[in-house]
């Protein structure tokens, strides 16, 4: 499980360039994936060879002083709660502010490694500049460009130093299932009428994610560990900001999981903080469940499970092979099928189709229905294998790899869903040159 970075500070100091930055560079590596960038204030990088998650918390912050002055103390909090390492954010062009004094005065109580960038520091004759924010009360100040990566390098290698072990998951192959979703979307109801009065608990593995609970669960014939982020601390003297929480919350249970239960409360519909956690649940390409809770309370007729599965499926496109469930915790309804669903799809995760099955069976649906020429040019696909990853990923051999398009791709990850099973599952095409 990969660790936590936020970068924190007040507005306009440049975090969200430093953070597209750090987050292109990651993207430059691999494959574009549609539908990331809908989740501008999350994203996977790396340094050095380690892997981290990176969330800017820029965005959270809007209005004027007097508000910034209310909402500074509930970011920062949880963010010194939930990071590994705080990257504080500041610019050389104003100089220390009141702001900054205050990030530093609630950073400099936690016991969480702090990184003091000193941004816009864009040439040499601003580097003396820096020196200014030694005043803040932290050992070392990193005068850094986001805009051209300047000082970058020496921030991020003593960051990289500071960042926890890397844990590994369970060494079984039994599925572990993260439930997530927003505030009182009926979490806590969908678990504890999944495990009853009566636990049947094997073992509890401590230590997993912070503030999440990983249990051993034998229910309904299935052995599975369940990753409750529904049991949160709760801190009478911080009032949450509720999207940047859930997020905060959900970066760890997701990473750690291998099949998402996103628990939707069918009152409020599959809004944008929703939305939210589902991309992130498909960027780090982990099976997905939607579990459509509260449905005891929708008045509907015989056309409104249909509806309401379509205003979803017109949310998650293009990835519309996601499985959705409604349940009502409490009454019970479809708990079972919640469950097993899941079980199929973590199955799903791990499908692997032979070579030669998948070039005789996609080879003819490519020759009835090759790319469509570019510029006068045709591109001819002669081979495709799975490669050996924990998530369903295939690699396509063409002439032209350039000229495939994201229509066509869509076209053959449809029909590979279609031939093939991976229902709920994120599968990712690479196109390579033969």
């Amino acid at each position: 499980m990969s660790a936590i970075v936020a970068i924190v500070g007040r507005p306009n100091v440049g975090k969200s360039t430093f953070f597209n930055r750090m987050i292109q560079k990651r993207e430059a590596i691999v494959d574009a994936v549609s539908g990331v960038t809908r989740d501008r204030h999350y994203g996977k990088t790396d340094w050095n060879g380690r892997d981290f998650s990176l969330i800017d918390t820029g965005g959270y912050v809007v209005g004027s002083d007097d508000v910034f002055e209310k909402e500074i103390d509930k970011q920062v909090e949880l963010a010194i709660e939930e990071a590994d390492a705080i990257i504080f954010m500041v610019e050389v062009e104003t100089g220390v502010t009141g702001m900054d004094e205050e990030v530093a005065h609630l950073l400099r109580r936690s016991r969480k490694p702090v990184f003091l960038a000193v941004n816009k520091v864009d040439n040499a004759m601003r580097q003396d500049g820096a020196v200014e924010f030694y005043s803040l009360g932290f050992d070392k100040v990193y005068p850094i460009s986001g805009n051209n990566g300047g000082g970058s390098g020496e921030l991020l290698d003593d960051l990289v130093k500071a960042l926890p072990e890397e844990t590994e998951s369970n060494d079984d192959d039994v599925p572990r299932f993260a439930v997530v979703g927003r505030p009182n979307a009926g979490k806590s109801s969908f678990i504890n009428a999944l495990i009853g009065e009566d636990r049947y608990i094997v073992t509890d593995i401590a230590g997993t994610t912070r503030d999440s609970i990983d249990t051993r669960y034998n229910r309904f014939g299935f052995e599975f560990n369940l990753i409750d982020t529904a049991g949160i601390r709760r801190k009478a003297k911080v009032k949450e900001d509720i999207e940047f929480y859930s997020v905060m919350r959900s970066v760890r249970a997701i990473e750690h999981c291998d099949v998402c239960i996103l628990v939707v409360d069918a009152t409020r519909g599959f809004d944008g903080q929703v939305q939210n956690i589902f991309w992130l649940a498909h960027r780090n390409n982990k099976g997905i469940v939607i579990l459509v809770n509260k449905w005891d309370l929708v008045e509907k007729d015989h056309k409104t499970t249909k509806a309401f599965e379509d205003k979803i499926k017109k949310e998650t496109a293009p990835f519309v092979d996601v499985p959705i469930v409604f349940v009502s915790s409490i009454s019970k309804q479809r708990i079972f099928k919640a469950i097993e669903t899941a079980v199929d799809v973590f199955k799903n995760r791990s499908n692997r189709v032979p070579t030669r099955k998948l070039n005789d069976i996609l080879l003819p649906v490519i020759e009835r229905k090759p790319p469509p020429a570019y510029k006068g040019k045709h591109v001819k696909i002669k081979f495709c294998t799975q490669l050996p990853t924990a998530h369903p990923q295939f690699a396509f051999f063409c002439n032209l790899p350039q000229y495939v398009k994201d229509p066509y791709k869509r076209f053959l990850e449809n029909q590979m869903r279609e031939i093939f099973d991976f229902e709920g599952i994120p599968i990712t095409l690479f196109f390579r040159k033969k």
